[in-house]
């Protein structure tokens, strides 16, 4: 599965471990179908974590000013897949969102992030009514994923002095994904009103 809104200019990152990584999550690809490809992935990813071979560029624990930051490490020719770092600064955040019908793949490299999964109740034209489902707080070494249709939720950096580095995996490469903003005035904050969004992806080096 692809995108249909990815964008084939691409330069892979190098970084320490690059190959080691590759090889551990190419081989979960081969795990079956997707509940045990991410359930392997999960696995994986907690183990790399705590790899002291691989090691993340260093411009992923840069942040930046004014929203979180977006890195592409790596694009996989032979399976699709891609790898994106995230860099949250303090306070910084997601509205809720989908994954474009993508499974994903999320670990915390540093840092500790707030995660709120949401339940998609009904849908009326542009309009969506969400519940939370659950939330969860996720530190160093752990992982998550995030299997569609069960793909909305928010992620938060709520630290106020501290950044947050997490790398997901995604199943092909994601470059658009719908957002959703609460409607107002609506008492009940259940209702959003759905949004089109190009995702950007900050340079890495």
């Amino acid at each position: 599965m692809t995108s249909s809104c990815a964008d084939a200019q691409f330069t892979p990152v190098e970084f320490p471990g690059r190959a080691k990584f590759i090889a551990a999550v190419d081989k979960s690809l081969a795990a079956g179908d997707k509940h045990a490809v991410t359930a392997s992935l999960r696995t994986a990813l907690c183990q790399l974590i705590r790899d002291a071979d691989v090691q993340l560029p260093a411009c992923v624990h840069e942040p930046i000013v004014d929203h979180y930051a977006r890195r592409e490490l790596y694009r996989s020719a032979e399976h699709g897949y891609s790898v994106v770092a995230m860099t949250w600064g303090p306070g910084q955040g997601t509205p809720l969102h989908d994954h474009s019908g993508l499974w994903c793949v999320e670990g915390v490299w540093h840092g500790d992030l707030e995660i709120t999964q949401y339940e998609l109740l009904e849908q009326a034209g542009e309009r969506a009514r969400f519940r939370a489902a659950g939330g969860m707080h996720a530190g160093p070494g752990s992982a998550g994923s995030l299997i569609p249709p069960h793909e909305y939720h928010t992620i938060r950096n709520a630290s106020a002095d501290r950044i947050a580095v997490s790398l997901h995996i995604y199943q092909a490469e994601m470059a658009c994904c719908t957002k959703f903003q609460p409607l107002l005035p609506d008492q009940t904050g259940e209702w959003f009103v759905r949004e089109a969004a190009t995702l950007v992806t900050d340079k890495a080096a």
